[in-house]
Protein backbone atom coordinates (compact mmCIF):
# COMPACT_ATOMS: atom_id res chain seq x y z
CA UNK A 1 0.00 0.00 0.00
CA UNK A 2 2.75 2.40 1.13
CA UNK A 3 0.65 5.58 1.05
CA UNK A 4 2.64 8.82 1.15
CA UNK A 5 3.06 10.46 4.53
CA UNK A 6 1.24 13.66 5.33
CA UNK A 7 3.37 16.82 5.19
CA UNK A 8 5.67 17.27 8.23
CA UNK A 9 4.19 19.08 11.24
CA UNK A 10 0.59 18.43 10.15
CA UNK A 11 -1.64 18.98 13.18
CA UNK A 12 -3.64 16.07 14.61
CA UNK A 13 -7.15 17.08 13.55
CA UNK A 14 -6.06 17.92 10.02
CA UNK A 15 -4.48 14.46 9.83
CA UNK A 16 -7.73 12.84 10.91
CA UNK A 17 -9.71 14.59 8.21
CA UNK A 18 -7.13 13.68 5.58
CA UNK A 19 -7.35 9.93 6.32
CA UNK A 20 -11.15 10.18 6.49
CA UNK A 21 -11.18 11.59 2.95
CA UNK A 22 -8.42 9.55 1.32
CA UNK A 23 -8.53 6.21 3.15
CA UNK A 24 -12.02 6.05 4.63
CA UNK A 25 -12.56 2.35 3.86
CA UNK A 26 -9.19 1.19 5.14
CA UNK A 27 -9.08 -0.55 8.52
CA UNK A 28 -7.14 1.52 11.04
CA UNK A 29 -8.09 0.00 14.43
CA UNK A 30 -8.35 -3.66 15.48
CA UNK A 31 -9.88 -4.19 18.91
CA UNK A 32 -10.07 -7.56 20.72
CA UNK A 33 -13.40 -8.24 22.39
CA UNK A 34 -14.51 -11.03 24.71
CA UNK A 35 -14.28 -14.57 23.49
CA UNK A 36 -11.20 -14.09 21.33
CA UNK A 37 -13.04 -12.19 18.60
CA UNK A 38 -11.93 -8.84 17.22
CA UNK A 39 -13.78 -5.75 16.07
CA UNK A 40 -12.28 -3.58 13.36
CA UNK A 41 -12.89 0.06 12.50
CA UNK A 42 -12.18 1.78 9.23
CA UNK A 43 -11.22 5.44 9.25
CA UNK A 44 -14.75 6.30 8.12
CA UNK A 45 -16.35 4.23 10.89
CA UNK A 46 -14.07 5.61 13.57
CA UNK A 47 -14.62 9.19 12.46
CA UNK A 48 -18.38 8.71 12.30
CA UNK A 49 -18.50 7.75 15.98
CA UNK A 50 -15.96 10.44 16.86
CA UNK A 51 -17.98 13.16 15.15
CA UNK A 52 -21.20 12.12 16.88
CA UNK A 53 -19.52 12.20 20.30
CA UNK A 54 -18.11 15.64 19.42
CA UNK A 55 -21.69 16.74 18.73
CA UNK A 56 -22.65 15.60 22.22
CA UNK A 57 -19.71 17.37 23.86
CA UNK A 58 -20.55 20.60 22.08
CA UNK A 59 -24.16 20.31 23.31
CA UNK A 60 -22.87 20.57 26.87
CA UNK A 61 -21.85 24.18 26.13
CA UNK A 62 -18.61 23.95 28.07
CA UNK A 63 -16.14 26.80 27.90
CA UNK A 64 -13.47 26.32 25.19
CA UNK A 65 -10.46 24.56 26.65
CA UNK A 66 -12.43 22.81 29.40
CA UNK A 67 -10.89 19.55 30.56
CA UNK A 68 -12.41 16.13 29.77
CA UNK A 69 -10.70 13.11 31.36
CA UNK A 70 -10.24 9.55 30.10
CA UNK A 71 -9.77 6.72 32.61
CA UNK A 72 -9.26 3.52 30.65
CA UNK A 73 -6.83 0.99 29.33
CA UNK A 74 -5.98 1.38 25.65
CA UNK A 75 -8.91 0.73 23.33
CA UNK A 76 -10.22 1.98 20.02
CA UNK A 77 -12.75 4.13 21.85
CA UNK A 78 -10.02 5.69 24.01
CA UNK A 79 -8.72 7.25 20.80
CA UNK A 80 -12.19 8.18 19.52
CA UNK A 81 -12.91 9.92 22.83
CA UNK A 82 -9.64 11.84 22.59
CA UNK A 83 -10.38 12.93 19.02
CA UNK A 84 -13.93 13.98 19.92
CA UNK A 85 -12.58 16.10 22.79
CA UNK A 86 -10.27 17.91 20.36
CA UNK A 87 -13.02 18.43 17.77
CA UNK A 88 -15.24 20.00 20.42
CA UNK A 89 -12.55 22.56 21.33
CA UNK A 90 -11.74 20.89 24.66
CA UNK A 91 -8.62 19.48 26.36
CA UNK A 92 -8.12 15.79 27.17
CA UNK A 93 -6.78 14.57 30.51
CA UNK A 94 -5.67 10.92 30.30
CA UNK A 95 -5.35 9.03 33.60
CA UNK A 96 -3.26 5.91 34.15
CA UNK A 97 -5.61 2.90 34.39
CA UNK A 98 -3.79 1.63 37.49
CA UNK A 99 -4.04 4.68 39.75
CA UNK A 100 -5.22 4.52 43.33
CA UNK A 101 -8.58 6.14 44.04
CA UNK A 102 -6.97 9.03 45.92
CA UNK A 103 -4.77 9.93 42.97
CA UNK A 104 -7.73 9.68 40.57
CA UNK A 105 -9.64 12.19 42.68
CA UNK A 106 -6.62 14.46 43.06
CA UNK A 107 -6.10 14.70 39.28
CA UNK A 108 -9.79 15.12 38.47
CA UNK A 109 -10.12 17.92 40.99
CA UNK A 110 -6.82 19.63 40.16
CA UNK A 111 -7.62 19.64 36.43
CA UNK A 112 -11.19 20.91 36.98
CA UNK A 113 -12.43 18.01 34.87
CA UNK A 114 -15.97 18.59 33.56
CA UNK A 115 -16.70 15.06 32.30
CA UNK A 116 -15.03 11.65 32.60
CA UNK A 117 -14.93 8.81 30.09
CA UNK A 118 -14.68 5.51 32.02
CA UNK A 119 -13.42 2.62 29.94
CA UNK A 120 -11.76 -0.77 30.16
CA UNK A 121 -10.26 -1.26 33.63
CA UNK A 122 -8.99 -4.21 35.66
CA UNK A 123 -9.71 -2.79 39.13
CA UNK A 124 -12.64 -0.41 38.81
CA UNK A 125 -14.01 -1.43 42.21
CA UNK A 126 -11.02 0.09 44.01
CA UNK A 127 -10.84 3.14 41.72
CA UNK A 128 -14.45 4.32 41.56
CA UNK A 129 -14.29 5.95 44.98
CA UNK A 130 -11.97 8.50 43.40
CA UNK A 131 -14.69 9.74 41.01
CA UNK A 132 -16.71 12.59 42.56
CA UNK A 133 -20.42 11.82 42.74
CA UNK A 134 -21.26 15.09 40.98
CA UNK A 135 -18.98 14.50 37.98
CA UNK A 136 -20.82 13.52 34.76
CA UNK A 137 -19.42 10.32 33.24
CA UNK A 138 -19.78 8.31 30.03
CA UNK A 139 -19.08 4.59 29.89
CA UNK A 140 -16.91 3.46 26.99
CA UNK A 141 -17.36 0.06 25.33
CA UNK A 142 -15.54 -2.73 27.26
CA UNK A 143 -15.88 -0.82 30.55
CA UNK A 144 -16.81 -2.77 33.70
CA UNK A 145 -20.36 -2.51 34.98
CA UNK A 146 -21.10 1.04 36.08
CA UNK A 147 -24.15 3.34 36.41
CA UNK A 148 -23.10 5.78 33.67
CA UNK A 149 -24.75 6.24 30.26
CA UNK A 150 -22.95 4.23 27.59
CA UNK A 151 -21.06 5.65 24.64
CA UNK A 152 -23.53 4.04 22.22
CA UNK A 153 -26.59 5.39 24.02
CA UNK A 154 -25.11 8.89 24.10
CA UNK A 155 -24.32 9.05 20.36
CA UNK A 156 -27.40 7.21 19.09
CA UNK A 157 -29.57 9.59 17.11
CA UNK A 158 -26.98 12.36 17.03
CA UNK A 159 -25.80 13.76 13.72
CA UNK A 160 -22.06 13.62 13.11
CA UNK A 161 -20.39 16.98 13.66
CA UNK A 162 -20.12 18.55 10.21
CA UNK A 163 -17.16 20.18 8.57
CA UNK A 164 -13.54 20.16 9.64
CA UNK A 165 -13.22 22.11 12.90
CA UNK A 166 -9.56 22.82 13.57
CA UNK A 167 -7.47 23.94 16.51
CA UNK A 168 -4.57 26.37 16.54
CA UNK A 169 -1.09 24.94 16.86
CA UNK A 170 -0.57 26.76 20.16
CA UNK A 171 -3.87 25.50 21.62
CA UNK A 172 -3.43 23.13 24.54
CA UNK A 173 -4.12 19.64 23.27
CA UNK A 174 -3.82 17.69 26.50
CA UNK A 175 -2.79 17.71 30.16
CA UNK A 176 -0.46 14.79 30.82
CA UNK A 177 -0.02 14.18 34.51
CA UNK A 178 3.44 12.98 35.47
CA UNK A 179 3.70 9.68 37.31
CA UNK A 180 4.72 11.34 40.55
CA UNK A 181 8.04 9.77 41.60
CA UNK A 182 8.64 12.86 43.74
CA UNK A 183 5.50 14.39 45.22
CA UNK A 184 2.12 14.94 43.62
CA UNK A 185 1.52 14.44 39.89
CA UNK A 186 1.87 17.62 37.82
CA UNK A 187 -0.25 18.39 34.75
CA UNK A 188 2.08 18.95 31.80
CA UNK A 189 0.47 21.19 29.16
CA UNK A 190 1.27 20.19 25.58
CA UNK A 191 0.03 21.91 22.43
CA UNK A 192 -0.96 20.49 19.06
CA UNK A 193 2.26 21.97 17.66
CA UNK A 194 4.30 20.05 20.24
CA UNK A 195 2.92 16.71 19.12
CA UNK A 196 3.16 17.51 15.42
CA UNK A 197 6.82 18.41 15.78
CA UNK A 198 7.52 15.45 18.06
CA UNK A 199 6.22 12.86 15.61
CA UNK A 200 7.94 14.65 12.71
CA UNK A 201 11.25 14.35 14.58
CA UNK A 202 10.51 10.74 15.47
CA UNK A 203 9.67 9.68 11.93
CA UNK A 204 12.87 11.23 10.63
CA UNK A 205 14.83 8.73 12.72
CA UNK A 206 12.28 5.89 12.88
CA UNK A 207 10.52 5.86 9.48
CA UNK A 208 6.99 4.44 9.36
CA UNK A 209 4.21 4.45 6.77
CA UNK A 210 0.69 3.17 6.15
CA UNK A 211 1.93 -0.40 5.73
CA UNK A 212 3.22 -0.55 9.30
CA UNK A 213 1.50 -2.22 12.23
CA UNK A 214 1.76 -1.36 15.93
CA UNK A 215 0.39 -3.09 19.03
CA UNK A 216 -0.86 -0.56 21.59
CA UNK A 217 -0.58 -1.83 25.15
CA UNK A 218 1.55 0.59 27.21
CA UNK A 219 -0.75 3.24 28.73
CA UNK A 220 -1.84 5.97 26.34
CA UNK A 221 -1.59 8.23 29.37
CA UNK A 222 2.21 7.94 28.99
CA UNK A 223 4.01 10.33 26.65
CA UNK A 224 5.84 7.58 24.75
CA UNK A 225 2.64 5.74 23.77
CA UNK A 226 0.86 8.99 23.02
CA UNK A 227 3.54 10.12 20.55
CA UNK A 228 4.69 6.80 19.07
CA UNK A 229 1.23 5.24 18.82
CA UNK A 230 -1.57 7.82 18.64
CA UNK A 231 0.32 10.52 16.77
CA UNK A 232 2.23 8.02 14.63
CA UNK A 233 -1.16 6.62 13.60
CA UNK A 234 -2.36 10.10 12.66
CA UNK A 235 0.82 11.00 10.81
CA UNK A 236 1.18 7.79 8.79
CA UNK A 237 -2.22 6.08 8.58
CA UNK A 238 -0.73 2.79 9.84
CA UNK A 239 -2.83 -0.03 11.31
CA UNK A 240 -3.16 -0.10 15.08
CA UNK A 241 -3.91 -3.22 17.13
CA UNK A 242 -4.85 -3.33 20.81
CA UNK A 243 -4.01 -5.92 23.44
CA UNK A 244 -6.86 -7.61 25.31
CA UNK A 245 -5.19 -8.58 28.59
CA UNK A 246 -1.98 -9.74 30.19
CA UNK A 247 -3.11 -13.35 29.81
CA UNK A 248 -3.67 -12.96 26.06
CA UNK A 249 -0.69 -10.70 25.36
CA UNK A 250 1.29 -13.36 23.50
CA UNK A 251 -1.67 -14.07 21.20
CA UNK A 252 -2.33 -10.34 20.76
CA UNK A 253 1.27 -9.82 19.72
CA UNK A 254 1.16 -12.67 17.25
CA UNK A 255 -2.12 -11.34 15.81
CA UNK A 256 -0.62 -7.91 15.21
CA UNK A 257 2.84 -9.10 14.12
CA UNK A 258 4.00 -5.51 14.60
CA UNK A 259 6.54 -3.97 12.28
CA UNK A 260 7.35 -1.39 14.98
CA UNK A 261 7.50 -2.41 18.64
CA UNK A 262 8.37 -0.31 21.67
CA UNK A 263 8.60 -1.61 25.22
CA UNK A 264 10.17 -0.98 28.58
CA UNK A 265 13.21 -3.12 29.54
CA UNK A 266 11.05 -5.07 31.98
CA UNK A 267 9.06 -6.66 29.14
CA UNK A 268 12.11 -7.26 26.95
CA UNK A 269 13.56 -9.21 29.90
CA UNK A 270 10.34 -11.22 30.27
CA UNK A 271 10.44 -12.16 26.59
CA UNK A 272 13.98 -13.47 27.06
CA UNK A 273 13.01 -15.38 30.20
CA UNK A 274 10.17 -17.02 28.28
CA UNK A 275 12.59 -18.18 25.59
CA UNK A 276 15.11 -19.33 28.24
CA UNK A 277 12.39 -21.45 29.87
CA UNK A 278 11.80 -23.31 26.58
CA UNK A 279 15.40 -23.54 25.35
CA UNK A 280 18.50 -23.53 27.59
CA UNK A 281 20.47 -20.30 26.92
CA UNK A 282 23.68 -22.23 26.22
CA UNK A 283 21.94 -24.33 23.57
CA UNK A 284 20.43 -21.28 21.86
CA UNK A 285 23.79 -19.52 21.89
CA UNK A 286 25.55 -22.48 20.31
CA UNK A 287 22.88 -22.91 17.64
CA UNK A 288 23.13 -19.24 16.68
CA UNK A 289 26.82 -19.79 15.96
CA UNK A 290 26.06 -22.37 13.24
CA UNK A 291 25.56 -20.54 9.92
CA UNK A 292 23.39 -23.25 8.36
CA UNK A 293 20.76 -23.16 11.16
CA UNK A 294 21.15 -19.59 12.46
CA UNK A 295 18.46 -18.04 10.27
CA UNK A 296 15.98 -20.85 11.01
CA UNK A 297 16.50 -20.51 14.77
CA UNK A 298 16.16 -16.74 14.64
CA UNK A 299 12.93 -16.96 12.67
CA UNK A 300 11.45 -19.59 14.98
CA UNK A 301 12.21 -17.62 18.15
CA UNK A 302 10.99 -14.30 16.76
CA UNK A 303 7.86 -15.91 15.27
CA UNK A 304 7.06 -17.42 18.66
CA UNK A 305 7.37 -13.95 20.20
CA UNK A 306 5.25 -12.39 17.43
CA UNK A 307 8.18 -10.22 16.37
CA UNK A 308 9.21 -11.93 13.11
CA UNK A 309 7.95 -8.94 11.08
CA UNK A 310 9.44 -6.33 13.40
CA UNK A 311 11.82 -4.07 11.49
CA UNK A 312 12.20 -1.44 14.20
CA UNK A 313 12.39 -2.26 17.92
CA UNK A 314 12.89 0.23 20.72
CA UNK A 315 13.22 0.39 24.48
CA UNK A 316 12.92 3.24 26.93
CA UNK A 317 11.89 4.52 30.40
CA UNK A 318 14.90 2.75 31.98
CA UNK A 319 18.37 1.61 30.87
CA UNK A 320 18.55 -1.48 28.66
CA UNK A 321 21.19 -3.89 30.05
CA UNK A 322 24.04 -4.54 27.61
CA UNK A 323 23.58 -8.32 27.82
CA UNK A 324 19.95 -7.91 26.78
CA UNK A 325 20.86 -5.78 23.75
CA UNK A 326 23.45 -8.37 22.72
CA UNK A 327 20.93 -11.22 23.10
CA UNK A 328 18.38 -9.58 20.79
CA UNK A 329 21.05 -8.54 18.31
CA UNK A 330 22.09 -12.20 18.10
CA UNK A 331 18.48 -12.94 17.14
CA UNK A 332 18.69 -10.34 14.39
CA UNK A 333 16.63 -7.72 16.25
CA UNK A 334 18.52 -4.52 17.03
CA UNK A 335 16.86 -2.54 19.82
CA UNK A 336 17.37 1.22 19.89
CA UNK A 337 17.17 3.09 23.19
CA UNK A 338 15.01 6.19 23.48
CA UNK A 339 15.39 8.93 26.08
CA UNK A 340 12.81 11.59 26.78
CA UNK A 341 10.37 12.82 29.40
CA UNK A 342 6.82 14.09 29.55
CA UNK A 343 7.99 17.69 29.68
CA UNK A 344 9.81 17.47 26.31
CA UNK A 345 7.14 15.36 24.56
CA UNK A 346 9.36 12.29 24.92
CA UNK A 347 11.82 13.50 22.27
CA UNK A 348 15.43 13.99 23.31
CA UNK A 349 17.92 11.24 22.33
CA UNK A 350 18.05 7.81 20.66
CA UNK A 351 20.64 5.31 19.65
CA UNK A 352 20.70 4.48 15.95
CA UNK A 353 19.60 1.20 14.32
CA UNK A 354 22.59 -1.07 13.81
CA UNK A 355 24.81 1.19 15.94
CA UNK A 356 24.29 -0.09 19.46
CA UNK A 357 25.97 2.00 22.13
CA UNK A 358 25.27 0.13 25.40
CA UNK A 359 25.28 2.34 28.45
CA UNK A 360 24.16 5.40 26.47
CA UNK A 361 20.89 6.74 25.09
CA UNK A 362 22.55 7.75 21.85
CA UNK A 363 22.49 11.00 19.93
CA UNK A 364 20.13 13.93 20.23
CA UNK A 365 17.34 14.29 17.71
CA UNK A 366 18.13 16.84 14.98
CA UNK A 367 15.70 19.41 16.40
CA UNK A 368 17.06 19.15 19.94
CA UNK A 369 19.78 21.16 21.66
CA UNK A 370 21.47 19.58 24.69
CA UNK A 371 23.95 20.87 27.24
CA UNK A 372 25.38 19.56 30.51
CA UNK A 373 26.01 22.02 33.31
CA UNK A 374 29.50 22.33 34.71
CA UNK A 375 28.49 22.60 38.36
CA UNK A 376 26.23 19.59 38.92
CA UNK A 377 26.27 17.77 35.56
CA UNK A 378 22.56 18.29 34.90
CA UNK A 379 21.28 17.52 31.42
CA UNK A 380 19.43 20.53 30.05
CA UNK A 381 17.73 20.67 26.69
CA UNK A 382 15.84 22.96 24.36
CA UNK A 383 13.53 22.22 21.42
CA UNK A 384 10.22 23.21 19.84
CA UNK A 385 8.56 20.37 21.75
CA UNK A 386 8.89 21.69 25.30
CA UNK A 387 5.79 21.91 27.45
CA UNK A 388 3.93 25.16 27.93
CA UNK A 389 4.24 24.60 31.67
CA UNK A 390 2.49 22.81 34.54
CA UNK A 391 -1.25 23.43 34.78
CA UNK A 392 -2.11 25.90 37.59
CA UNK A 393 1.49 25.74 38.89
CA UNK A 394 3.25 28.96 37.82
CA UNK A 395 6.14 28.64 40.29
CA UNK A 396 6.83 25.01 39.40
CA UNK A 397 6.65 25.96 35.72
CA UNK A 398 9.19 28.71 36.21
CA UNK A 399 11.47 26.42 38.23
CA UNK A 400 11.42 23.81 35.43
CA UNK A 401 13.34 26.14 33.10
CA UNK A 402 16.56 28.09 33.29
CA UNK A 403 16.53 31.85 32.86
CA UNK A 404 17.54 31.41 29.21
CA UNK A 405 14.77 28.89 28.43
CA UNK A 406 16.42 25.46 28.77
CA UNK A 407 14.44 22.62 30.35
CA UNK A 408 15.97 21.28 33.56
CA UNK A 409 15.64 17.51 33.17
CA UNK A 410 16.80 16.68 36.71
CA UNK A 411 19.00 13.94 35.20
CA UNK A 412 22.78 13.98 35.40
CA UNK A 413 24.75 12.96 32.35
CA UNK A 414 27.91 12.95 30.30
CA UNK A 415 28.75 12.86 26.57
CA UNK A 416 31.20 10.43 25.00
CA UNK A 417 33.53 11.27 22.13
CA UNK A 418 30.79 10.53 19.56
CA UNK A 419 28.25 12.76 21.29
CA UNK A 420 26.26 9.86 22.79
CA UNK A 421 24.57 10.76 26.05
CA UNK A 422 25.04 8.64 29.16
CA UNK A 423 22.62 9.08 32.06
CA UNK A 424 24.63 8.98 35.28
CA UNK A 425 22.01 9.69 37.93
CA UNK A 426 19.54 12.21 39.29
CA UNK A 427 20.63 15.64 40.46
CA UNK A 428 18.49 15.45 43.61
CA UNK A 429 18.82 11.73 44.36
CA UNK A 430 22.05 12.14 46.31
CA UNK A 431 21.96 11.12 49.96
CA UNK A 432 24.58 11.45 52.68
CA UNK A 433 25.76 8.60 54.93
CA UNK A 434 26.56 9.21 58.59
CA UNK A 435 30.19 9.55 57.54
CA UNK A 436 29.29 12.77 55.75
CA UNK A 437 29.87 11.28 52.31
CA UNK A 438 27.43 11.65 49.43
CA UNK A 439 26.18 8.62 47.48
CA UNK A 440 24.56 8.75 44.02
CA UNK A 441 22.22 5.71 43.97
CA UNK A 442 21.16 5.61 40.29
CA UNK A 443 24.48 4.40 38.78
CA UNK A 444 24.70 1.69 41.44
CA UNK A 445 21.11 0.62 40.74
CA UNK A 446 21.87 0.36 37.03
CA UNK A 447 24.65 -2.13 37.81
CA UNK A 448 22.53 -4.13 40.25
CA UNK A 449 19.72 -4.33 37.68
CA UNK A 450 21.92 -6.77 35.74
CA UNK A 451 21.66 -9.33 38.57
CA UNK A 452 19.97 -12.51 37.28
CA UNK A 453 16.43 -12.73 38.63
CA UNK A 454 16.25 -9.10 39.81
CA UNK A 455 13.47 -6.98 38.32
CA UNK A 456 13.79 -3.76 40.34
CA UNK A 457 16.13 -2.34 42.94
CA UNK A 458 16.54 0.67 45.20
CA UNK A 459 19.75 1.83 46.92
CA UNK A 460 19.21 3.64 50.23
CA UNK A 461 21.35 4.69 53.17
CA UNK A 462 20.74 8.23 54.34
CA UNK A 463 22.47 8.60 57.75
CA UNK A 464 23.63 4.97 57.77
CA UNK A 465 27.25 3.88 57.97
CA UNK A 466 27.05 2.24 54.53
CA UNK A 467 24.29 2.12 51.91
CA UNK A 468 22.33 -1.03 51.22
CA UNK A 469 20.16 -2.24 48.34
CA UNK A 470 16.61 -3.58 48.35
CA UNK A 471 15.76 -5.78 45.37
CA UNK A 472 12.53 -7.23 44.04
CA UNK A 473 12.68 -10.49 42.10
CA UNK A 474 11.07 -11.12 38.75
CA UNK A 475 7.96 -13.31 38.86
CA UNK A 476 9.89 -16.26 37.45
CA UNK A 477 12.72 -15.91 39.98
CA UNK A 478 10.26 -15.41 42.85
CA UNK A 479 8.47 -18.63 41.93
CA UNK A 480 11.75 -20.52 41.62
CA UNK A 481 12.95 -19.23 44.99
CA UNK A 482 10.30 -21.32 46.73
CA UNK A 483 12.48 -24.34 45.93
CA UNK A 484 15.45 -24.55 48.31
CA UNK A 485 17.96 -25.55 45.63
CA UNK A 486 16.91 -22.75 43.28
CA UNK A 487 16.92 -20.29 46.16
CA UNK A 488 20.49 -21.22 47.04
CA UNK A 489 21.59 -20.68 43.43
CA UNK A 490 19.78 -17.38 43.27
CA UNK A 491 21.34 -16.21 46.52
CA UNK A 492 24.80 -17.15 45.28
CA UNK A 493 24.23 -15.15 42.11
CA UNK A 494 23.06 -12.12 44.09
CA UNK A 495 26.07 -12.35 46.42
CA UNK A 496 28.43 -12.61 43.44
CA UNK A 497 26.89 -9.53 41.81
CA UNK A 498 27.15 -7.61 45.10
CA UNK A 499 30.86 -8.41 45.33
CA UNK A 500 31.38 -7.49 41.68
CA UNK A 501 29.58 -4.15 42.02
CA UNK A 502 31.31 -3.24 45.29
CA UNK A 503 34.67 -3.62 43.59
CA UNK A 504 33.73 -0.79 41.23
CA UNK A 505 32.64 1.60 44.01
CA UNK A 506 34.48 3.96 46.30
CA UNK A 507 34.67 2.73 49.91
CA UNK A 508 31.90 5.04 51.15
CA UNK A 509 29.56 3.83 48.35
CA UNK A 510 30.02 0.11 48.87
CA UNK A 511 26.86 -1.76 49.84
CA UNK A 512 26.69 -3.48 53.19
CA UNK A 513 24.08 -5.97 51.94
CA UNK A 514 21.34 -6.74 49.45
CA UNK A 515 17.87 -7.41 50.86
CA UNK A 516 15.55 -9.54 48.74
CA UNK A 517 11.93 -8.43 49.20
CA UNK A 518 9.40 -11.21 48.85
CA UNK A 519 6.26 -9.14 48.22
CA UNK A 520 6.00 -7.46 44.79
CA UNK A 521 6.28 -3.69 44.53
CA UNK A 522 3.05 -2.49 42.95
CA UNK A 523 1.35 0.70 41.87
CA UNK A 524 -1.42 -0.03 44.38
CA UNK A 525 1.04 -0.09 47.28
CA UNK A 526 2.57 3.16 46.07
CA UNK A 527 6.04 1.63 45.76
CA UNK A 528 6.30 2.10 42.00
CA UNK A 529 4.78 4.50 39.51
CA UNK A 530 2.48 3.35 36.68
CA UNK A 531 5.60 3.37 34.47
CA UNK A 532 7.39 0.98 36.88
CA UNK A 533 9.79 3.55 38.34
CA UNK A 534 10.63 2.88 41.98
CA UNK A 535 9.47 5.54 44.44
CA UNK A 536 12.52 5.95 46.67
CA UNK A 537 10.70 8.01 49.32
CA UNK A 538 7.96 5.40 49.62
CA UNK A 539 10.51 2.56 49.89
CA UNK A 540 12.13 4.39 52.79
CA UNK A 541 8.75 4.92 54.47
CA UNK A 542 7.79 1.25 54.27
CA UNK A 543 11.12 -0.41 55.04
CA UNK A 544 13.16 2.32 56.73
CA UNK A 545 12.54 1.01 60.24
CA UNK A 546 14.52 -2.14 59.37
CA UNK A 547 17.55 -0.59 57.66
CA UNK A 548 19.80 -0.49 60.73
CA UNK A 549 18.81 -4.01 61.78
CA UNK A 550 19.60 -5.39 58.33
CA UNK A 551 23.01 -3.76 58.17
CA UNK A 552 23.85 -4.94 61.71
CA UNK A 553 23.38 -8.61 60.76
CA UNK A 554 26.59 -8.51 58.69
CA UNK A 555 25.14 -10.84 56.06
CA UNK A 556 25.61 -10.04 52.39
CA UNK A 557 22.20 -11.33 51.27
CA UNK A 558 19.07 -11.17 53.41
CA UNK A 559 15.55 -12.34 52.64
CA UNK A 560 12.67 -10.24 53.89
CA UNK A 561 9.21 -11.77 54.13
CA UNK A 562 6.09 -9.62 54.39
Amino acid sequence: MNNPLLPPNTLALQSLYQWEKTAGQRVCLTQPVQGGAVQTFTWAEALNETRRMATHLLSLRLAPGSRIAILSKNTAHWLMADWAIWMAGLVSVPLYPTLAAGTVRQILEHSDTQLLFVGKLDDWESMKAGVPDTLPCVSLPLAPANPYPSWSSVITGLAPLAGEPVRGGEDVCTLMYTSGTTGNPKGVMHSFDNFARAITEGLARMPMNADDRILSYLPLSHIAERVMVEHALLATGLQLFFAESLDTFAQDLRRARPTFFFSVPRLWVKFKEGVDAKMPPAKLKSMLKIPIVRSLVRKKVLTTLGLDQCRFAAGGAAPMPAYLLRWYTALGLDIVEIYGMTENCGVSHTTLPGQSRPGTVGLKFPGVQCRITADDGEIQMKSDMLMQGYFKEPQLSQDAFTADGWLRTGDKGALDSEGNLKITGRVKDLFKTNKGKYVAPAPIEDKLALTPGVEACCVVGSNLGQPLALVMLSMLAANQSRDAAHRALLEAGIAAKLAEVNQTLDPHEQLSCMVVISEPWTVESGLITPTFKVKRNRIEEVYGHAFEDWTSKRKKVLWHAA
